[in-house]
């Protein structure tokens, strides 16, 4: 009994520490505003919208996405063509597919012009 209790903390723990720190996927922008972490940014701010499904089970998400731990964490995307940004996480996108990043404008043109609407192939990471 012991021997498993211990066990079970440890796998816990473990588990706990465990969270989607890197991922690939398409790149698109949105207009700024109120986001999900409780911030209001604008168009020309360095920040980002992570996909709905790496937001909600970031270790030590609740219902309060305010305080969501991957809130205010910085996220370096870098283009298919080795372009790269880095940005604020500071909104959750709910219509962006696992991996996938909504970025504000002036971050997106770091990568491409918005005439190309959505870069496929990018790929990120968070800091920790």
């Amino acid at each position: 009994m012991r021997f498993s209790a211990v066990v079970l903390a440890v796998v816990s723990a473990a588990a706990v520490g465990l969270a989607q720190t890197t991922g690939t996927g398409d790149a698109t922008f949105y207009e700024a505003g109120l986001g999900a972490c409780g911030v209001f940014n604008t168009d020309s701010d360095f920040i980002v919208a992570i996909d709905a499904a790496t937001f909600d089970n970031f270790p030590g998400a609740t219902g309060n996405p305010n305080a969501n731990p991957i809130c205010h964490k910085s996220l370096t995307a870098t283009g298919p063509d080795g372009k790269t940004v880095t940005v604020t996480v500071t909104d959750r996108c709910a219509g962006c597919a696992p991996g996938s990043i909504d970025l504000t404008p002036t971050a997106f043109q770091q990568l491409a012009s918005l005439d190309v609407g959505r870069l496929h192939g990018v790929t990120w990471t968070l800091s920790a």
